[in-house]
C-alpha cells in the first residue's frame, strides 16, 4: 500500500500561491489543514433544507486561526533578519506568535489587556516563553502601543496589519473549496479585527480569477452587540462582551472588510452575548463540537439568518470556528447547565445516579 506524503504545514502545501522562494526558511507547526465538520443534528432542528459546514478552526497547534497568518508572517521576518516580533492581542494572537517564535527561536513580546484575556490564551503566552506586558487599556489602546514600538524598536509587528498574515488566513478558503469541491454558497464568520473574512474574501478570489471555481460566497460578518463598530458605521470606544476574542472596537481591517462585504453581496450583523452563549453550548451538546465564545457568533447568525429566510433554503454555508473552546473554559464553565453529581464510591449510589439521568 503507499504511503501518503506527510503533511507539513500550509506554506508547504501552497508554496505557490504565497510570497515566498523556494529556499526561504519555513517556521511551521503543521499548522492548517482542520476539518470541515457537516452539521447533522442542527439543521433539522432549524426544518429548513440547508447545508451548514464548520470550519473547524480551533484544531490548528495552538488552537485558533492565527497559526495560519503566524507561520507566513514569522517565516518572512526571520527571512528579513528580524530576532524578534510583537503583537497585541485578546489573547489568540499571543498565543500563535509566542509558539511560532519559539519554534523559530527569537523573542516574543505581547501587549494584552489587564484582566480581559482568557486565562487559557494567557497561559499558552507564559508557556511559551513571551515577554508578556500588561497594559492598564483595551485591545485597541494596545494595537496603537504596538503601531508607535514598531517606528521606534527594531521589531516586526505580527498583528493582522502585517499583510503576510492575511495571506496565510486566505489558505482556509483554498481548504474548504477543495473539500467542497466548489465555493459555498454563504461563509459566516465572526469579526472583531477584521482581517480573517478579509483574508477569506482574498483566498475565494484568487480561486475564482484562477478559473478553479465558478462562484464566491457572499461573506456574512457577525460582531458582537457590544463591539459592533461595522453595525454603527463607525469606531467604537471601551467596547465589551463576553467573546474576548472579537472584544475589538477599532478594527484594522476596516476598508478591506467592507470591501469583502460589499463585492460579495454580503452583510455585517450583531449578536448578544445570550446568543453568542447558547449557541456555544447548542453547538457542544448536539454536534460534539467545543468552540470559543467568539467562534459561536458565527453560527449563532447562521441559524437567525437562516430560520427568519435571510439565508435562503437550498444553500451550502460554512461557519467559521475561530478557536477551540479550551481557551476560554472560564466561561464555559460558569453558563454549563449539566449539574456535576456527587455520590459515595459504592455501586448503589453510582448505579442510582446513572440510572436517574437515563434520558
Amino acid at each position: 500500500m503507499p504511503f501518503r506524503e506527510r503533511y507539513t504545514g500550509l506554506i508547504n502545501k501552497y508554496r505557490d500561491r504565497l510570497p515566498i522562494s523556494d529556499d526561504t526558511r519555513v517556521i511551521s507547526l503543521g499548522e492548517g489543514n482542520t476539518p470541515l465538520i457537516r452539521l447533522n443534528n442542527i439543521p433539522r432542528m432549524l426544518e429548513k433544507n440547508v447545508d451548514i459546514y464548520v470550519k473547524y478552526e480551533g484544531l490548528n497547534p495552538t488552537g485558533s486561526f492565527k497559526d495560519r497568518g503566524m507561520t507566513l508572517a514569522v517565516t518572512k521576518a526571520v527571512e528579513e533578519g528580524s530576532n524578534a516580533i510583537i503583537c497585541a492581542s485578546t489573547g489568540n494572537t499571543s498565543a500563535a506568535a509566542a509558539a511560532y517564535a519559539a519554534r523559530a527561536g527569537i523573542t516574543a513580546f505581547v501587549l494584552i489587556p489587564d484582566g480581559k484575556i482568557a486565562m487559557g490564551k494567557l497561559a499558552q503566552a507564559i508557556m511559551h516563553g513571551a515577554v508578556v506586558v500588561q497594559i492598564k487599556g483595551n485591545f485597541d489602546e494596545g494595537m496603537q502601543l504596538v503601531k508607535e514600538i514598531g517606528k521606534e524598536v527594531p521589531v516586526t509587528i505580527v498583528n493582522s496589519i502585517n499583510p503576510y498574515r492575511l495571506q496565510g488566513q486566505k489558505t482556509a478558503a483554498f481548504e474548504i473549496v477543495e473539500e467542497l469541491e466548489c465555493a459555498p454558497d454563504y461563509h459566516c464568520l465572526p469579526v472583531g479585527n477584521a482581517g480573517n473574512i478579509s483574508a477569506h474574501w482574498m483566498g475565494y478570489c484568487e480561486y475564482f480569477e484562477h478559473g478553479i471555481v465558478n462562484n464566491r460566497p457572499k461573506m456574512l460578518g457577525y460582531q458582537a452587540a457590544g463591539a459592533a463598530p461595522f453595525l454603527r458605521k463607525e469606531m467604537v470606544d471601551n467596547p465589551e462582551t463576553v467573546a474576548t476574542a472579537i472584544r475589538i472596537g477599532h478594527p484594522q481591517s476596516w476598508d478591506k472588510a467592507w470591501n469583502a462585504q460589499t463585492d460579495s453581496n454580503g452583510w455585517f450583523d450583531e449578536c448578544s452575548d445570550e446568543l453568542i452563549l447558547e449557541t456555544q453550548a447548542l453547538l457542544a451538546k448536539r454536534e460534539g463540537i467545543f468552540c470559543e465564545p467568539a467562534s459561536a457568533a458565527s453560527l449563532a447568525g447562521c441559524i437567525r439568518d437562516v430560520k427568519s429566510g435571510k439565508i435562503p433554503e437550498g444553500n451550502k454555508i460554512v461557519c467559521t470556528l475561530t478557536g477551540h473552546g479550551l481557551k476560554d473554559p472560564d466561561t464555559a464553565i460558569r453558563q454549563a447547565s449539566t449539574e456535576i453529581l456527587t455520590v459515595n464510591a459504592n455501586l448503589a449510589e453510582v448505579k442510582k445516579a446513572i440510572m436517574n439521568n437515563m434520558g
